[in-house]
């Protein structure tokens, strides 16, 4: 009879162990519950509050710029059969273009991009710098002047309008290559030029090089070229629309004028 008692006692101490065991248990079950909820707050706050994305900026397409520019662009011919291109930079339609378009003295006609056609007359020349403004008999209708830009990054894209060859419109792009170059043309050595490399040929002479925006930076001046041939090389300069309106020089090689 004596094991009765020891028995009892076993099963005693055995509800004991599983009564803390199912205390411990339930202290486990509401500790994962209330980490749980914690991290379900944790998700529901991020979701409400999303990181925010930067806005990208909007880009200018070669297209974009030519619809833009295009109607500020004329055709320049002489009644000695010089070719080549200006631009419009001032509300009254003044033309800005290269001196040595025009320098031969003879009749100049202007046509514009919406067809229209004009004399012109010489409203200024700078031959040191090779740049010519002017003033037109008859305007196009509106008459939208280009926007003038800064300066030129080296590496910044660019974009050229002008009548290489004869072939009105065109448009090219490119790069600007340097900055600060000289070019030595049949016209003379001009300093401080943008050098790019979109493509430009005779008749180009005077267009608008033109930044990402569609600024003009430039004025078209000449190129490189090597095999004495007028072919387009890679190598094209231009005038700093500041040297054009009144600046300064710069240097580096050069080529023939367009």
């Amino acid at each position: 009879m004596a094991s009765g008692p020891r028995a009892v006692s076993r099963l005693r101490g055995s509800r004991g162990v599983l009564a803390a065991g199912g205390v411990v248990l339930v202290v486990l079950l509401v500790a994962v519950a209330v980490l749980a909820s914690g991290a379900g707050r944790d998700r529901g706050r991020a979701a409400a509050s999303p990181s925010a994305t930067p806005t990208p900026t909007p880009t200018v397409s070669v297209a974009d710029i030519y619809q833009r520019v295009g109607p500020s662009v004329a055709v320049v011919r002489t009644a000695r059969g010089a070719l080549g291109t200006g631009v419009i930079v001032a509300a009254d339609g003044t033309v800005l273009t290269a001196n040595h378009v025009i320098a031969d003295r003879s009749a100049i006609n202007l046509v514009f991009a919406d067809g229209t056609k004009s004399t012109a007359t010489v409203a200024s020349a700078d031959p040191e710098h090779d740049v010519a403004t002017l003033a037109p008999a008859t305007l196009p209708q509106p008459v939208v002047p280009a926007t003038l830009g800064g300066s030129a990054e080296v590496g910044g894209e660019v974009v050229a309008i002008g009548n290489p060859l004869g072939l009105a419109y065109s448009v090219s792009s490119g790069v600007v290559s340097a900055v600060g170059r000289t070019a030595t043309t049949n016209g003379g050595r001009f300093s401080g030029l943008i050098q790019f490399d979109a493509s430009v040929n005779p008749g180009s002479s005077g267009g608008p090089l033109l930044d990402a925006e569609g600024n003009v930076i430039g004025i078209v001046l000449s190129i490189a070229d090597p095999g004495r041939d007028d072919a387009f090389a890679g190598i094209a300069f231009a005038v700093p629309i500041g040297t054009a309106l009144g600046g300064g020089p710069g240097d580096g090689p050069g080529g023939p004028q367009t």
